[in-house]
């Protein structure tokens, strides 16, 4: 996806989840985050925002912790939220191109990285806080969702702090059943997961796999990061269980 596609998302994901918070009330619970109120949330995200604008507009090239989540609730939260939301979309929107600072994952940009991760951050946390609501949700974009499971499996993953791991070597399949060439095989043993997107015919026909989770690109995407249950489930079931336990981040 474009930048300015990533950019566009970020914007009306932020609108949606802001828009979701007031209808729900931030006392209400939040199903997909157990423990968590839409307050807590709002906060979270909104305390995100505010840590990947300064490290874009101040272009800072070591990771700084984010700051404290604020002494505020209902109202006034949500114009904190509001602020801060529409000051990150600003902020990435006239960035350059060559832009330089800190990044935690593989990216073309620096750019391309903050302008994907927030959009991305806000679109799971926009289902988070429509679920507090328990209405159908907006649907996601199933290119934005594919993009999605190629950051979650072949950026976080790959690090060492992924805890999705086998004493024995196994192998998961990944499978969007509304999108052509999304499928990924990930190797699962004792390191961090490897992953990769399979798209030859041959390497189709011929790839074996211990479990394949299978749904739409958008019901793939909200399950690999623990906000549904896998739509479809074939093989060793332990596999996709194991996922959704071991995969927080």
């Amino acid at each position: 996806m474009e930048t300015a596609r990533f950019v566009e998302t970020l914007d009306a994901e932020g609108q949606l989840l802001a828009d979701a918070a007031e209808r729900a009330g931030t006392d209400a619970k939040v199903p997909t985050c157990p423990g968590w109120q839409v307050g807590d949330l709002v906060r979270h995200t909104g305390m995100v925002h505010r840590w990947a604008t300064a490290h874009v507009a101040e272009r800072r090239m070591t990771p700084n912790p984010p700051g404290s989540p604020p002494d505020l609730d209902g109202d006034v939260l949500l114009t904190w939220f509001r602020e801060g939301h529409r000051i990150l979309v600003d902020t990435l929107a006239s960035a350059p191109p060559d832009l330089e600072c800190w990044t935690f994952l593989p990216a073309p940009s620096a750019l391309g990285f903050w302008t994907r991760r927030q959009a991305h951050e806000t679109a799971v946390h926009r289902v988070d806080a429509e679920s507090a609501l328990g209405t159908a949700r907006t649907p996601l974009d199933p290119d934005f969702a594919t993009d999605g499971i190629d950051e979650i499996l072949l950026g976080f993953h790959a690090r060492t702090r992924s805890q999705v791991r086998t004493d024995e070597p196994r192998v998961l399949r990944v499978r969007a059943t509304d999108r052509d060439e999304a499928l990924w095989t990930v190797r699962l043993t004792s390191e961090p997961p490897a992953a990769e997107r399979v798209t030859s015919q041959a390497d189709r026909s011929v790839q074996e796999a211990d479990c394949e989770v299978s749904g739409t690109a958008a019901e793939l995407y909200l399950a690999l990061w623990n906000r549904q249950p896998f739509p479809g489930v074939s093989g060793d079931p332990a596999l996709a269980a194991l996922w959704q336990e071991k995969s927080a981040i």
